[in-house]
């Protein structure tokens, strides 16, 4: 008897159904695209009732490929979840409907909040101190501040203790449970928990100095769980009775997908930005390089794995960039040879800093620049110099996580769209300096969370027995410069990256870190 675990991924510009054999094969899917809501300059909204049809919609017309397949759904064996990370919600106790748009990530609308709470210094401190966290906009406390003190309907649950509060894996969670009608489970898992500014890093459970800081009521939360255990049963739709068993935050289920189960693990995923996590072992390690803590993952009653983390505001964004702006190319997937075609970037470098620099740097006044162009410059060098832009960028949050944990890097596993261009890895070789990994089936995220699902019902009962999990098609890329070409290309993207500082004229806090958004996959 084959055994099947399926994957809910609602990212933020889709939702997916995928479902994996034993091996990690990715069987079928379905995929249902988002809506996304501007109600005014700076807010990002999504309708959470949208969300949970697409995620239905999906599972549905999966489940069919699947059957027609010959394949039988009493095989599919568990669920997990992994979601866009941050994006805040509420609903109501008793209809189990949403009071609010859900107020995404990337939403500006709490500046204000984010200001006035990193007035006080050492206040700022304390949130760092306990959460890992920065106090910005992109973190999911100050959006639940913000529909306390801005919309009365919430106001109005939250008193009489019906208000629910959670991200969307709290929000799916809920109703494939069995939402108002049927004892839905309110839950996240400690991954989109470290998320939100407010979980202690070592309780793993709901601070209350930060609760009390932000003035969010202990009772609208979610009970925090692990990342691997039954949740629940599905109530309804093609897949009832079968458990929820899995849970993570999208960049920390692309860990998981990549089997980063040791310390000194670290993978990179390449999507709009790109997103490196660091996994620092069972004890949290707060930065002292400008890269976020948070929980990497834990798999029912073992020791979370804690992790660095750092993002890079354009990666894809900037090929897109070349490509319908510039006209250099006319399908993304052409850099990549235009690239290979000339020996280096000929001494131009590009920031790629079009609305700011994020980790290491934090500078909101950056912008993005191209420099070193003189009349030999050609098209192709642009091209490498884009793709060695991500590259360089990948290699200064590198730097700064081994500063911090201590702990040598031998390899880096990539996925996302722009590690499909074997021309883009090479070049993270020899720019980094060590071997880059990619696996042939890159849907790492989903698979992260299937994985999760997998463990919390016995199919794996310790990290060896994944060895073989996605473990076909390896590509490995080795770096194929020298150590001097190489330190002297990053002294002249660091140049670079001086050149784009003070374009911009931006209203900053104290800390440039607090009025910073950091992106999400």
């Amino acid at each position: 008897m084959s055994t099947y675990i399926g994957a809910v991924d609602s990212g933020t510009t889709s939702s997916r159904f995928l479902i994996f054999d034993e091996a990690g094969n990715l069987i079928t899917f379905h995929q249902v695209q988002h809506t996304m809501h501007y109600p005014q300059p700076g807010w990002v909204e999504m309708d959470p009732e949208d969300i949970l049809s697409a995620v239905t919609e999906c599972i549905d017309k999966a489940i069919k490929r699947f059957e027609m397949m010959g394949r039988l759904v009493s095989d599919i064996k568990a669920i997990g979840i992994t979601n866009q990370r941050e994006t805040a919600l509420v609903w109501d106790r008793k209809t189990g409907h949403s009071l609010h748009s859900a107020i995404v990530w990337s939403d500006t609308r709490t500046l204000d909040i984010v200001k006035e709470v990193n007035q006080d210094k050492d206040r700022a401190q304390l949130i760092r101190d306990v959460c890992g966290l920065p106090v910005t906009t992109y973190f999911s406390a100050v959006k639940f501040k913000w529909l306390l003190e801005n919309v009365p309907a919430v106001q109005t649950a939250s008193n009489s203790g019906d208000a629910m509060f959670g991200t969307i894996d709290s929000w799916l969670m809920y109703n494939l449970t069995g939402g108002a009608a049927n004892g839905g489970v309110h839950v996240t898992d400690v991954t989109n928990a470290s998320r939100t500014l407010l979980m202690n890093l070592k309780s793993l459970q709901w601070d209350p100095a930060l609760l009390s800081i932000f003035n969010i009521p202990l009772s609208v939360l979610p009970k925090i769980v692990s990342s691997a255990e039954v949740y629940g049963l599905v109530k309804s739709g093609p897949l009832v009775d079968i458990p929820v068993a899995g849970c993570l935050g999208d960049q920390q289920a692309a860990l998981v997908g990549q089997k980063c189960f040791e310390k000194g693990d670290a993978k990179n995923t390449f999507g709009t930005g790109a997103f490196m996590l660091f996994n620092t072992g069972d004890e949290p390690l707060v930065s002292q390089n400008g890269m976020v803590t948070t929980v990497g993952y834990q798999f029912g009653q073992n020791k979370p794995a804690y992790a660095l983390e750092g993002s890079i505001a354009s990666a894809g964004s900037a090929i897109k960039w070349t490509r319908d702006n510039l006209g250099l190319i006319s399908s993304s997937e052409e850099i990549g040879p235009l690239a290979a075609s000339v020996e280096d970037s000929g001494g131009v470098y590009f920031v790629t800093a079009f609305s700011g620099l994020f980790a290491p740097y934090w500078r909101d006044d950056a912008r993005a620049c191209i420099v070193g162009i003189t009349h030999f410059t050609t098209r192709n060098h642009i091209a490498r110099a884009t793709l060695e832009s991500m590259c360089y960028q990948s290699r200064a949050i590198l730097d700064c996580m081994k500063d911090d944990a201590s702990v040598p890097l031998k390899s880096l596993k990539v996925d996302g769209g722009v590690s499909n261009s074997d021309e883009a890895m090479q070049i993270l070789s020899d720019v980094l300096g060590i071997q880059v990994v990619r696996p042939q089936m890159r849907e790492t995220t989903a698979l992260g969370a299937a994985i999760a699902a997998g463990y919390a019902i016995g199919r794996w009962t310790e990290y060896a027995d994944l060895d073989n999990v996605n473990a076909q098609g390896v590509t490995s890329f080795e770096p194929k410069i020298d150590t001097l070409n190489r330190d002297n290309k990053y002294k002249d993207w660091a140049k670079a990256i001086e050149r784009s500082y003070g374009w911009a004229q931006v209203a900053q806090a104290t800390d440039t870190t607090t009025t910073t958004t950091v992106p999400a996959a």
